[in-house]
């Protein structure tokens, strides 16, 4: 059958272009009709514009399939698949920016709750990754927490600290929408790193020691060595941002050796892929958890997503230039699919 998608057919071009898509799942498939897609700023800007990470290891081949977090309808299930039926609201993580998915039972996870939006589910994979994060630094109630960038990954992790007692979260970013966004999520500061006295001022807002904790995600060397003048004794870094530049000239004897800073790999591939344990979860133990919190009321997106960041998937070409070309481009970006339905 035929379906509409969103693809980088070469560096710098997305475009909404039709495809074929199985009709009849295999055994243990599912068919999921798209309803809203969220786009991952940092990792599409990198892929769109052919940025290596760090060690010039080239993984991205053109065309190349868009997204990796959505939400939508079951049409059809294999005859094998038992969790989900035809009808049932779902999560679709690994899934992409297209209209009709042909997915493997285990990338799909039931919305439970009606009170969930698709919106809110199709951010739910995404929010996962700084979720491990906060979960390796094993943060404990009252502790000062640190998030270092404020992209679409440090808002999702000011809003899970929140949720797990951290006190106080300090946000820091340089631009000042961003600060406010954390604001308005649960931050209790929020700060620019480029003003002179930072790293006193994080330290004076979090009782004089520095932070206990902290999650990094700028993925570049100057926002790791000021996070790590924000360090209290004994201190957990969680390195979540993904590092696309080698310019890291960090003194670490100083920094990391003597006062014993921990750093913590927390890319999401650095999870379990079977059976969690505590501070290790698996990426679908993960989904539950945050889609159980946004149904108690735990955890609150909505205020990330708003008329001026939802686009027709048709809009695609627009979206990704914004995406590598303007700073100012709101955090969240979701395609609501819906509106391909309705044509």
């Amino acid at each position: 059958m035929k379906t509409k998608a969103v693809v980088f057919t070469k560096p710098f071009t997305a475009e909404y272009v039709e495809k074929e898509v199985a009709e009849e799942p295999g055994p243990r498939e599912v068919l999921v009709h798209t309803a809203v897609s969220t786009v991952s700023p940092g990792t599409e800007r990198a892929v769109i514009s052919d940025i290596p990470n760090t060690g010039g290891h080239k993984l991205h081949v053109f065309p190349r399939q868009a997204g990796y977090s959505s939400a939508g309808v079951v049409v059809k299930v294999g005859s094998e698949v038992t969790s989900v039926a035809p009808g049932d609201r779902v999560l679709v993580f690994w899934g992409d920016h297209q209209e009709y998915q042909m997915k493997s039972e285990d990338r799909i996870v039931k919305i439970e709750d009606e009170k969930i939006s698709f919106e809110s589910a199709a951010m739910t994979f995404i929010s996962t990754f700084p979720l491990a994060a906060v979960r390796k630094c094993r943060v404990e109630i009252g502790e000062s927490v640190l998030v270092m960038g404020l992209g679409l990954l440090g808002q999702f992790a000011v809003r899970l600290l929140r949720a797990a007692g951290a006190a106080p979260v300090i946000a820091a970013d340089p631009v000042a929408s961003r600060r406010e966004e954390a604001l308005k999520g649960g931050a209790d500061y929020a700060v620019d790193p480029f003003e002179e006295g930072f790293a006193e001022k994080v330290k004076m807002l979090s009782g004089g020691k520095g932070v206990a904790a902290a999650i990094e995600v700028t993925g570049v060397g100057a926002g790791l060595d000021e996070t790590l003048d924000c360090m209290a004794k004994f201190g957990r870094v969680a390195l979540l941002g993904c590092t696309r530049s080698s310019d890291f000239t960090i003194d670490y004897y100083r920094k990391v050796h003597c006062p014993g800073i921990t750093l913590i790999g927390a890319h999401t591939n650095a999870r379990p892929k079977e059976d969690s344990y505590p501070g290790w979860f698996t990426a679908r133990d993960d989904i539950k958890a945050v889609l159980k919190l946004l149904a108690m009321g735990r955890l609150d997106f909505s205020s990330l997503s708003y008329d001026g960041n939802v686009f027709s998937p048709e809009e695609c070409p627009a979206v990704y230039d914004r995406i590598v070309n303007d700073r100012s481009f709101p955090t969240l970006a979701q395609f609501d699919w819906r509106r391909v339905w309705e044509k």
